[in-house]
């Protein structure tokens, strides 16, 4: 990355001056290279007069997290962030620490001798639960999971998913739950043109799914989806998208909400929903239901211990003390016949070594970014952004102002004089040490450009390595 004053001093401890200025920076680790860790290493290299070097870390050699394992293949362009991630990486102030795990190969101790402050950006990794009987029976999937695997996680690409059933299932109404039924109702001929993991695309041109149907349990105007998600399932090559006519009525408390605070994004919704009432393409060989009102009850066994049907209830639209229409069950139930459930409801995140936890929320205790302990007490030189602060709400660009709030702590408490007080300056040289398999951002371009290079000669975007070895035997390191 060129040469800068930490480089000429890391290895001298004896001639650094005091922390925060050019000769000796502070000294700030990231742990988590997705958008909400390269937002906060943006903010830190905008600040004027503050002398800040930002290592960031992550436990795969690949950076950009949910960019790259999470957005839908067939959303290229909303990838297209990862231009702005570049350029934040290729400030001299900048490392990458790729293939590198928190609580693995390095210790929250271990980063407090080389760093002045930590800031945890790790992500929800997992799906919440539904809570009801039958959700562990096999062909009982998480949506995560799913996308993950079509998208070429390390960590998923050797699942299996039986795609001979015929009719699908997907509890949830979320952008996910669409981007998992638009993948399953696509034909092998437009999801070629991405860069979906290769097993996938054989897998998906295995399937059998004739049917998917996405069931939310409150009412249309509710739904979590954005308007391009949804128009994109009417316009589908080989997929009819339908709505039922009861459902699409709205009730009265949703009509009355409607009528007091228009929203004109909500109301393009319903336009497109009820576009789907006749259906979208009589002709296709496949169907995706958007359903409303209804809730899974329990997932019931096929006698081989896997679903084979879903016991459903219906719902009304209550309001709460608050004013939220909550959904209540009316004790009307119906079973539909399924071979196949994602559950996308949600996600959690996992708790880190060290570092205060919240397991009923599924994110790390912290007050605007700082970490605290359960009594509220903040622990110094800790720091949380992205969806393990705050939860998993939002879309890529809510982790920008998310971060910036939290760099403002950090760089309060870095002025206030509260920060760990680092005896080695050498990271990389202890992190090769334990990971001689590490990745720089240099080694991570020169595998963008193989993948890339790998898809031209099929009209791909790119064709991903899918497993740490396949990366690590392609730039010829030696493995761990």
């Amino acid at each position: 990355m060129g040469t800068t004053f930490y480089g000429l001093f890391k290895s001298n401890p004896a001639i650094m001056s005091s922390p925060g200025t050019e000769q000796n920076p502070w000294r700030i680790a990231i742990i988590g290279a997705g958008p909400a860790g390269f937002y906060a290493a943006d903010h830190f290299f905008k600040q004027a007069d503050l002398h800040v070097n930002v290592d960031v870390f992550d436990r795969l050699p690949t950076p950009h997290g949910l960019v790259r394992a999470g957005v839908a293949p067939d959303h290229e362009k909303i990838k297209n962030v990862t231009r702005i991630f570049d350029k934040t990486a290729s400030n001299p102030s900048f490392r990458f620490f790729g293939n590198v795990e928190f609580g693995n190969h390095v210790s929250l101790e271990q980063l407090r001798s080389f760093y002045h402050q930590v800031y945890f950006s790790t992500g929800a990794q997992v799906d919440r639960a539904l809570g009801i009987p039958g959700e562990d029976l096999e062909r009982s999937y998480s949506a995560t999971e799913f996308v993950a695997w079509y998208n070429g996680h390390p960590d998923f690409r050797d699942l299996q998913f039986d795609l001979s059933q015929e009719r699908v299932v997907i509890v949830g109404v979320g952008n996910v739950a669409i981007d998992v039924a638009r993948i399953l109702c696509k034909t092998v001929n437009e999801l070629k043109t991405t860069d979906i993991a290769d097993y996938a695309l054989d897998a998906l041109s295995e399937s059998r799914v004739k049917e998917v149907i996405l069931m939310g349990r409150r009412g249309p105007a509710q739904a979590a989806f954005s308007l391009k998600e949804i128009k994109e399932m009417g316009e589908l090559a080989d997929a009819s998208a339908v709505t039922m006519a009861d459902e699409m009525q709205l009730d009265e408390h949703s009509s009355a909400q409607l009528e007091t605070n228009p929203d004109r994004m909500t109301s393009k919704k319903l336009d497109v929903l009820d576009g789907f009432l006749e259906g979208t393409n009589e002709t296709a060989s496949r169907t995706c239901q958007v359903r409303f009102l209804v809730s899974p009850i329990e997932l019931q066994d096929d006698g081989s211990g896997a679903v084979g049907a879903m016991k459903v209830g219906r719902n009304k639209l209550e309001p709460s003390s608050s004013g939220r229409l909550g959904a209540r069950a009316t004790g009307e139930t119906f079973e539909w016949p399924v071979g196949l459930v994602f559950r996308s409801v949600g996600y959690r995140g996992v708790a880190l070594p060290d570092i205060p936890f919240n397991d009923a929320w599924g994110v790390i205790h912290n007050e605007k970014g700082r970490i605290t302990d359960a009594d509220g007490n903040v622990v110094e030189g800790c720091y949380a952004g992205g969806w393990i602060k705050r939860g998993p709400t939002g879309v890529i660009g809510t982790n920008k102002p998310d971060a910036v709030e939290t760099v403002a702590c950090m760089i309060e408490d870095l002025q206030a004089g509260k920060h760990f007080s680092p005896s080695e300056s050498d990271a990389e040289s202890f992190l090769r040490g334990v990971q001689p398999a590490l990745f720089n951002y240099a080694d991570w371009l020169e595998l963008d450009r193989i993948e890339t290079e790998r898809g031209t000669a099929s009209g791909r975007p790119r064709v991903k390595f899918t497993s740490v070895e396949e990366m690590v035997s392609a730039l010829g390191k030696s493995p761990e």
